[in-house]
Order: structure tokens, then C-alpha cells, then sequence
């Protein structure tokens, strides 16, 4: 049995948590939604970065700022790509490759296990 996930939480590391856990449902509503909760999750993402120093959700939004600036940069791309019939097939590979790191960020803030970066 894993200690990290019997270990009581301090309830910095548990709000720290909490919050690593609405960004990644923010992220996941932006892609189904457009990207206004992605958004949203991003801004909360750099209002609390300093607040989550040294806890392992410290891993998670560095993943979930990589995850929005990555997404967006392909969005952009598959978007300038539509002029020769690409750019749907960039996008749709965006949107595949958003929710494989959303649910792999999740999946591990489950387990209590650090992102790497």
C-alpha cells in the first residue's frame, strides 16, 4: 500500500490540491465548451502559483500552464492551417492530446503523485 496516499494532508496541500483539481475540470470544460474555462483555469493557475510552492500541486500547474499554452499554440497552427485542409485534422489531434494530459494530470493528482514538467 502507498503511504503518500494514507498520509494525512495538511490543509495547505489540501486546498493546494483542491484547486490543482478545479483547474484540470476547467481544462477539460474547454475543450468541450471553447476555451474560456481553460482560460479562467490558466489565470487561477498564475494567481495561486506562489501559494502552492513546495506542495506537490506545484507539479500539477506547471503541467496544467504547459498544457494551455501548448493547446493553444496548436489551436493557432491547425487554425492557420485551414486554408489547405489540415488544419481540422491539428485541431482535432489538439483537442485529443488536451485530454490525454488532462486526465493523466488527474489521474495522478489522484494518487498524489507529481507531474513531470
Amino acid at each position: 500500500m502507498d503511504n503518500a496516499a494514507t498520509t494525512p494532508l495538511s490543509d495547505a496541500e489540501r486546498s493546494a490540491r483542491n484547486i490543482a483539481a478545479v483547474v484540470y475540470g476547467l481544462q477539460i470544460l474547454g475543450v468541450f465548451l471553447g476555451g474560456v474555462p481553460t482560460l479562467v483555469g490558466l489565470i487561477i493557475n498564475y494567481v495561486k502559483r506562489g501559494d502552492v510552492q513546495g506542495t506537490l500541486a506545484q507539479s500539477h500547474f506547471r503541467w496544467q500552464i504547459r498544457t494551455f499554452w501548448f493547446g493553444l499554440l496548436w489551436a493557432v497552427i491547425g487554425v492557420v492551417l485551414m486554408v489547405v485542409a489540415i488544419g481540422v485534422a491539428v485541431l482535432v489531434a489538439d483537442g485529443i492530446w488536451m485530454i490525454y494530459r488532462v486526465v493523466k494530470g488527474w489521474l495522478y493528482l489522484n494518487d498524489r503523485k507529481p507531474m513531470y514538467a
